[in-house]
């Protein structure tokens, strides 16, 4: 017996002595971490948004007055091209900066495409659109943008000048064996400018619609009291509609449908939400902005949130069916029409590395709303603004943990207004209702009508009234 543990000992140390070998081949030959990835490599940066395009305005002149000022001088008038080439110019082409009719112009390169106007002396392609007013013109080289895409909402515009200072610089940033991959795969690269222009106006959106699907609050089988403890049951404690149903019978003896639940709920979701978004939240400079996912019909939607960094209260909210600029830009909307006077370049906007952000900046900078875009990328700080403002979005991140924990009851919505309604409701309950530590376990935002109820049922009931109270306000005005 004493040999046998003997010899498992010697046969442990062995083991022992190969693995201290491995361990230091290991350290010695295999580098602990790789190299670490250039994120600012073209190769990584196919997402990444552009700075803004200048627009060419070229001098617009009036063809008649120049050929009246040619006979003042001259003492005779212009004559019109005699064509004598096989190409006569089309009768539909007209000078792009005068407005010469074709009579005033030259086929100048033997029908290859360049025209030349008699009157202004405009060298111009009859194809492209160089001397075109509004035309998109590269901040780096100055030449006119190409359209390569149109997409659903926007189309996407290309500098493809090979000499573009864009280009070159990108081009300067590949390691070799990128430059080889890009000879092989260009299209796997961000190398041109690239601009982004979008077809629909975010900006004309209304932003209050009423929810379909909602019922009366005219009475007849239950109390305002029993809508007050629906509510109670379904956005302050998270439970589900068949949940609340059960809870109303089996605690206070209602018998009451789910789908009669559902339909309060988008009720008064269509009466707090005037309430909510009007209300006055005199916000600071500090917004922080995030998105999350949820289910709607089994199917991936998201929900925006923008919120005040500094006094917690949410300012901008969106349900959309994708991630991409347009709920993010009316989600922004709604927050800046908080403010009674824009902050400007003194509001500073946290977000993640997420180019929605960036590129909805660009729409708000076209439309004078200028801002200051926070965006903490990764999950440390490995750069001074990460270390500076994680703070920010740690605090957006906290709003969504607190939205997930009421929708995770639900297993996904079956509609889109049942999506709608639970955001409003819950914008509602987080903004007026909820006890926050933040605030010492008062709500974000006092209203003196609702702190002198002592119960949730009747606060519910006041803050439904006080809307109601609202849109009428509004409709006599």
């Amino acid at each position: 017996m004493s040999s046998i543990i003997s010899g498992l000992l010697l046969y442990n140390q062995f083991l022992l002595k190969q693995i201290r070998q491995l361990l230091l081949f290991i350290v010695r030959n295999i580098p602990l971490k790789g190299p670490k990835q250039d994120i600012y490599s073209p190769k990584y940066c196919k997402h990444t948004v552009d700075r803004l395009p200048f627009i060419k305005q070229p001098e617009k002149l009036d063809y008649k007055q120049l050929l009246r000022e040619y006979s003042s001088q001259h003492g005779k008038e212009l004559k019109p091209v005699k064509s004598r080439g096989g190409s006569p110019v089309s009768a539909d082409v007209t000078c792009h900066r005068c407005g010469a009719p074709h009579t005033y112009l030259y086929d100048n390169t033997g029908g290859r495409g360049q025209l030349w106007c008699k009157v202004c002396g405009l060298r111009f392609s009859k194809v492209k659109s160089d001397f075109k007013i509004g035309a998109l013109v590269c901040p780096y080289c100055g030449r006119i943008l190409d359209k390569k895409k149109q997409r659903k909402s926007f189309n996407i515009h290309k500098c493809v000048n090979k000499k573009c200072s864009f280009y070159l610089n990108s081009l300067k940033k590949l390691s070799p064996e990128d430059l080889e991959e890009y000879k092989k795969d260009p299209y796997k690269f961000k190398l041109h400018y690239i601009y982004r222009e979008f077809t629909t106006n975010f900006f004309e959106v209304d932003l209050n619609t009423m929810p379909k699907g909602s019922a009366s609050l005219r009475f007849r089988d239950f109390s305002p009291h029993v809508l007050g403890l629906c509510m109670t049951y379904l956005v302050n404690l998270g439970l589900s509609t068949r949940a609340t149903a059960r809870a109303l019978w089996e605690i206070h003896g209602v018998r009451i449908s789910h789908v009669t639940v559902s339909k309060y709920a988008k009720s008064a979701a269509a009466l707090v939400q005037p309430f909510v978004d009007s209300y006055d939240y005199k916000p600071t400079t500090y917004l922080a902005a995030d998105e999350t996912y949820i289910k709607v019909k089994g199917i991936k939607h998201y929900v925006w949130f923008v919120m005040d960094a500094l006094k917690k209260s949410i300012l901008g909210y969106r349900v959309s069916s994708s991630r991409d600029v347009g709920p993010c830009i009316l989600a922004m909307r709604m927050a800046f029409a908080k403010f009674k006077e824009f902050p400007g370049m003194a509001l500073r906007f946290a977000a993640d590395g997420y180019t929605a952000y960036k590129l909805a900046q660009q729409q708000f900078m076209l439309n004078d709303m200028d801002f200051v875009l926070i965006q903490i990328i990764g999950l440390t700080n490995d750069d001074p603004v990460s270390l500076e403002y994680r703070w920010l979005k740690q605090i957006i991140e906290r709003l969504n943990r607190t939205f997930k924990f009421s929708y995770q009851v639900t297993n996904g919505y079956g509609s889109g207004e049942g999506s709608d309604t639970h955001v409003a409701l819950f914008v509602a309950y987080y903004n007026f209702l909820r006890p926050h530590s933040y605030t010492y376990w008062e709500p974000l935002n006092s209203i003196p009508e609702l702190a002198a109820i002592p119960t949730m049922p009747a606060k519910w009931q006041k803050l439904i009234e006080l809307s109601q109270q609202l849109i009428l306000s509004k409709q006599l005005a």
